[in-house]
């Protein structure tokens, strides 16, 4: 094995790591790959330093909700999309609809997010989300028929490049965001009353949600979610 002796090598195994990695490494795993056990510190100053040798780079290691990784730079991606054979998976507005209001408000129902929308929300939209990773029941609120309660996953953040939901940005910024996390989004996509089936087919943290803003216009009016407080779950949230 290899000798370790000066900090520099420690972060030439750490970036190794990390860029053959297929997902985000939490500290618990990266502290496997040595036999020293290092304070919190010592890893700080090992990643930062790390982060910083690549200031200059394409890609660059940023910290997301589960853990470190190396991520293209957003001002590179329109280029390395060049390579891929696979078109990303589009989603309609009524999908990104009740994607912002569970991020903005969770935990909530299928009921909460019909109240907000409007209109009967589609088991298949549900579906969607879960099946991307991006939402998951955490619960059930103490209702008639106990519905489950929905919120985000540490996945949803991952594929936001973000660490936690207070880092979530304005509703208005939500399609951008995830356009840059190559979940591409159709061009307003009028909502139907009611939902028909939704196409398209990744688990998060909790924390308190960011002030809540209003969405940006529908086809057919403006997502308002601001008309009451949020709800916080009798059971905890879901870390994923």
């Amino acid at each position: 094995m290899l000798p370790l002796y000066k900090p520099e090598d420690y972060k030439r195994v750490l970036e190794t790591a990390l860029l053959v990695a297929s997902e985000p490494l939490p500290l618990s795993e990266l502290k496997k790959l040595f036999d020293q056990e290092f304070d919190d510190d010592t890893w700080r100053t090992l990643l930062d330093d790390l982060r910083r040798d690549w200031a200059t780079r394409g890609a660059e290691l940023v910290q997301l909700a589960s853990g470190w990784r190396f991520q293209t730079r957003p001002e590179y991606q329109s280029y390395i999309d060049r390579l891929k054979n696979d078109k990303p998976p589009k989603y309609s507005r009524a999908v990104m609809e009740t994607l912002a209001i569970i991020a903005y408000r969770q935990p909530v129902t299928r009921g909460d997010i019909e109240d907000v929308r409007g209109v009967a929300v589609s088991p298949n939209i549900l579906k969607t989300l879960e099946g991307r990773g991006w939402i998951d029941a955490v619960g059930h609120r103490d209702a008639p028929g106990r519905p489950a309660l929905y919120a985000t996953t540490r996945r949803f953040l991952d594929d936001l490049g973000l660490r936690s939901l207070t880092e979530l940005p304005p509703l208005t910024e939500i399609e951008r965001v995830m356009d840059l996390g190559q979940a591409a989004i159709p061009e307003a996509s009028p909502v139907r009353e009611p939902e028909a089936e939704e196409s398209g087919v990744e688990h998060a943290g909790s924390g308190q949600a960011p002030e809540q803003r209003s969405a940006e216009s529908a086809a057919d009016g403006q997502l308002d979610l601001t008309e009451r407080e949020p709800e916080r779950p009798a059971t905890p949230d879901a870390q994923g």
